[in-house]
């Protein structure tokens, strides 16, 4: 699972992504989103870099759509 977390390298401002939010840790609802902005400094993170989302929601890349 953890080698098909997106690096930060590959995620781009404006890249469509599903991220998980804290909430929804648990139940591993994604939710899908264009990135505005990338909040992880470090280049990886084996939860997935934390990102914002145009719509305001914050939570961290597992997959890029």
């Amino acid at each position: 699972m953890l080698n098909n977390i997106p690096s930060r390298e590959k995620i781009k401002p404006g890249l469509s992504v599903s991220i998980i939010q804290k909430h929804d840790q648990r139940t591993g609802n994604l939710t899908m989103g264009k990135v505005k902005r990338i909040l992880t400094s470090s280049e990886f993170h084996p939860h997935g870099i934390k990102v914002e989302l145009d719509s305001g929601k914050i939570g961290r890349v597992q997959h890029i759509i």
